[in-house]
């Protein structure tokens, strides 16, 4: 029952995030949080422009996203992915392993450090 109950406020919360994320523009709206790294650097940390992308996603605007932030639009069925496995990981533990494996997290983690250089190198 409380699991139950987690999963239902987990959804409801997603949902309501989703909706203010498709209305509201991240750009434009200042109840959005700004990125504290950029605004103490002046670089973009990996994930800055996610909340714009999301909103270019929830609006059908998929070039806009990926100009947002590749990595994020470019990671999205990963992330799915691995969510799902988690979700399965009693009944499919082999699964969940191997997407878990050290070498698949140590590329992920590489690929978002590159990632994060080359957007502040080439200005992406």
């Amino acid at each position: 029952m409380r699991r139950s109950l987690i999963i239902i406020l987990v959804l409801a919360a997603l949902l309501v995030l989703g909706v203010v994320y498709f209305a509201l523009d991240p750009s434009t709206s200042g109840i959005f949080p700004r990125c504290v790294f950029l605004s103490l650097t002046g670089y973009k940390c990996p994930g800055c422009g996610s909340q714009r992308a999301i909103h270019a996603l929830l609006n059908g605007d998929v070039t806009g996203a990926f100009r947002y932030n590749a990595f994020l639009l470019i990671a999205i069925p990963w992330i799915a992915l691995c969510l799902f496995a988690e979700s399965r990981r009693v009944r499919n533990p082999r699964q969940y392993a191997r997407l878990n494996a050290p070498l698949l997290i140590w590329l992920f983690l590489a690929a978002l450090l590159i990632w994060w250089l080359l957007r502040n190198i080439f200005d992406w």
